[in-house]
């Protein structure tokens, strides 16, 4: 800053963040105990038992949305242990939480604590980001986004859905000795074949990935088709008898999956709404910005049943790992199946007749 006082880029960047292991936190005395208080605990803990009739229900596929900084928050084991105990059968999320903070993670890097006291002018010259109060160094964000980009380079040139360059990312790891962190979401979708969609694929690191690779490769190059995402996450909901949402968060993965339900009535005749959903959000309804608007007013869409909803106005990092966590110790999660549906994509055809 010109003062002779500036810090080093490793005074800040110190201590990392630690994902929470819901495996070692049995909370359901807890939950259910807030069942009997009011305002938000108790809201959490009907969404809990929502949640965990999902689990038990055996003709509901679950789809898990995620939007938010959540994993660079410490919230990416979570939704690893869901993957792994198949608690999760698809993905929707932001970009910035699989590609930005999970690949990320996965090639080695870290999030640090910080603090939103920061003198962001420093932090800008010594090429840290913020994230409130957590810290990326952005010189690794460059090697993730030029990483993404060297994938791209080795794929055929024609559009992918985002769900098949996730894949190819937990390919990548695969081939390259495995991730370096034994917690990567995109590296345990990979194994599991659990589809990861993220709508807004551009919006981040692999974003800068796609911007590199076209501009090397200006005659032929891949590209996101972002309709065959619609349509892939439409015949997952074409495909299941019951579906039920787990949302963390608004913004484009809700509306997303939301909105599959009235893609698939489209293409075939009165498909069944969700018939459980939850959500956790901090965003009120009162100014018609979809992140805060309520599960019933989806109904009113014809997207979401009303009898199995429940919002939950709570900071996601609060209330994620209790919902979750309620989930893993009630142990219905024991006798559900992988339903492999990133392989059930890739070989299913729907009958054009079924289309019309």
């Amino acid at each position: 800053m010109g003062d002779g006082n500036m810090h080093k880029k490793k005074d800040y960047l110190k201590e990392t963040i630690q994902h929470i292991d819901i495996k070692q936190h049995n909370v359901v005395p807890l939950v259910e105990a807030m069942e009997k208080m009011a305002f938000q605990a108790r809201n959490l803990s009907r969404a809990a038992r929502i949640y965990d009739m999902m689990l038990r229900d055996k003709d509901c596929t679950i789809i898990l949305t995620l939007s938010g900084s959540l994993f660079s928050a410490g919230l990416k084991k979570v939704v690893y242990d869901m993957v792994m105990n198949n608690m999760v059968d698809a993905i929707v999320s932001t970009g910035a939480i699989m590609v930005d903070q999970d690949f990320f993670e996965a090639l080695g890097f870290k999030h640090y604590i910080g603090t939103p006291l920061s003198e962001d002018d420093e932090l800008r010259e010594l090429m840290i980001d913020r994230i409130y109060d957590t810290y990326i160094d952005e010189e690794e964000l460059r090697i993730c986004d030029e990483t993404t980009a060297k994938i791209f380079d080795n794929l055929e040139p024609k559009p992918y859905s985002s769900r098949e360059l996730l894949y190819y990312l937990g390919k990548y790891l695969d081939q390259s000795g495995g991730p370096k962190v034994d917690d990567s979401v995109i590296y345990a979708c990979y194994q599991k074949d659990v589809p990861i969609f993220v709508p807004a694929f551009s919006d981040c690191s692999a974003g800068f990935g796609l911007v590199i690779h076209q501009a090397r490769n200006p005659e032929n190059h891949i590209s996101h088709d972002s309709g065959k995402d619609f349509l892939e996450l439409t015949k997952i909901k074409m495909m299941s008898k019951e579906t039920g949402i787990f949302m963390v968060g608004g913004g484009v993965p809700k509306n997303f999956t939301q909105d599959i339900v009235v893609a698939a009535d489209i293409l075939q005749e009165n498909p069944p709404m969700h018939k459980y959903a939850i959500q956790i959000t901090v965003a009120d309804e009162r100014d018609g910005g979809l992140s805060g608007s309520t599960l019933r007013e989806a109904s009113s869409w014809g997207k979401v049943q009303t009898t199995y909803e429940q919002m939950v106005f709570a900071e996601a990092t609060i209330a994620m790992p209790l919902i979750a966590g309620y989930g893993y110790h009630k142990g219905a999660w024991k006798q559900r199946k992988s339903l492999k549906l990133s392989k059930a994509l890739d070989e299913l055809a729907i009958p054009m007749e079924r289309l019309v």
